[in-house]
């Protein structure tokens, strides 16, 4: 098909664009049961082979929906990509409907059912003789490419109809992925011919997107049509994420570090770095560097900033520990915060922050630490500390600071803006203070 991206009013340039869209399937998508990540996950690795993702649909189990999907979406794509609706039960449909959308028949594919033996018999090892329900997965259009899926028993499919390639892939997750990685992504760099794709992201944090946009608006203003700017906001950070679409890589390359080099000095007052890396990373990425370690002492949020810390690998080499001291009696107990300082101050307090702080360094023994306190809500509040009030301590064994704060939010808000916020309060102390300073 082809697609002149001098025609979207997304970006200003001559590109013959590989378009795609991603069919999502399943009622538990539309009723919330089930959130969708596969198109998200989807949608950024055609991106990284330089696929536009043009929609997003979700359908549920219903014929005529599905069916109707399909023809809209090739109208529109050259790749259409879809998931879900390729197990054993009764609901799922999607490999009987487009067996009769592209006009084949179901035929016995024997590899896809030595897969099926094989995984029942030799991995799952389930008693008693496989189902018809669960042979009959070995079952395929006979006008369809079979993609071997090494971690299920749902092959996925490859048709073509009218020079537009149609995918039907497993909708679980880890099934999916290892489909894209193995079989579906490759082909697809095979059989189209694609312009580069390329972002530079600067992560900011401090300023909301609308004053963003203000402070940097006649730099945007003289962006090339082949690049544009969007503004990702989460939790008090504003990602700012530069997209380029060229079929010269090293052209591109430049022309995105020219105008990074060009943003960075309006922004640096609230800059944290020039990569797509979430807060987390970034600390987790100083102190890697520095090779020193950061501890939490945490009551409101529950051991959430330990969660953000550890979720990605190699947390083990900068990370010590936490206390999740949400009783007052823990506090005491464990971090030895004085009852005197929780009665006078309170828990919600700078005094209690700072005490659950020093409590951390000496239980943790980590170059640095982190304590939160707050009423997180719906219940709690008073006048002098309403819902959302948040005390926050960073520091070492030589200095802490500490600082209120006011979210306001729900309780899952409250508790995620304050984690995100010590841990850039943490990346800032770090960087201007030594441990050993």
């Amino acid at each position: 098909m082809g697609y002149n991206f001098a025609c979207d009013n997304l970006f200003n340039r001559n590109f013959i664009m590989v378009l795609a869209s991603i069919i999502t399937i399943g009622d538990e998508l539309l009723t919330g049961q089930t959130i969708d990540t596969n198109s998200a996950w989807m949608a950024e690795e055609l991106n990284k082979i330089g696929v536009w993702v043009k929609r997003r649909v979700a359908v549920g189990d219903v014929w005529d929906d599905i069916w109707n999907a399909l023809d809209e979406e090739s109208k529109i794509a050259d790749i259409i990509l879809i998931t879900g609706g390729l197990g054993p039960t009764a609901d799922d449909i999607t490999k009987p409907l487009l067996c009769k959308y592209f006009g084949g028949n179901l035929i016995v594919n024997e590899q896809v059912l030595r897969h099926v033996k094989y995984l029942f018999e030799k991995v799952f090892r389930r008693p008693g003789p496989i189902l018809e329900r669960n042979l009959k997965q070995a079952e395929v259009p006979d006008v369809c490419t079979v993609l071997m899926n090494e971690r299920g028993t749902a092959p996925g499919m490859w048709f073509e109809k009218e020079k537009k390639v149609f995918v039907s892939l497993p909708g679980v997750p880890h099934e999916m992925k290892g489909l894209m990685k193995k079989e579906v992504l490759t082909r697809l760099q095979r059989r189209f011919k694609m312009p580069f794709i390329l972002h530079q992201t600067l992560l900011t944090y401090g300023m909301g997107e609308s004053f963003l946009a203000e402070k940097i608006k006649d730099w945007e203003e003289q962006l090339p049509g082949h690049i544009k700017l969007a503004y990702l906001p989460h939790y008090g950070n504003v990602r700012l994420r530069l997209t380029g679409i060229s079929d010269d890589k090293n052209k591109l390359e430049k022309e995105l570090e020219e105008q990074s080099k060009k943003l960075k000095p309006l922004i640096r007052d609230w800059l944290v770095i020039d990569d797509d890396m979430t807060i987390q990373q970034v600390v987790a990425k100083i102190l890697k560097e520095r090779k020193q370690s950061v501890g939490t002492a945490e009551s409101c949020t529950g051991g959430y900033i330990a969660h953000l810390l550890t979720i990605d690998p190699g947390a083990s080499s900068n990370f010590k520990g936490t206390v999740v001291a949400y009783d007052n009696k823990v506090k005491e107990d464990i971090l030895n915060v004085s009852a005197q300082t929780i009665n006078s101050a309170g828990a919600v307090s700078e005094e209690t922050v700072k005490e659950m702080l020093k409590g951390a360094l000496e239980k943790l023994k980590s170059d640095y630490a982190v304590a939160t306190s707050g009423i997180m809500g719906p219940d709690g509040g008073t006048e002098d500390k309403p819902v959302g009030t948040v005390w926050i301590a960073v520091g070492n064994n030589r200095k802490i600071e500490a600082q209120r704060f006011n979210f306001r939010f729900d309780r899952v808000r409250n508790i995620e803006q304050t984690a995100h916020t010590a841990l850039n309060m943490l990346r800032k102390f770090i960087e201007n203070h030594d441990s050993s300073a």
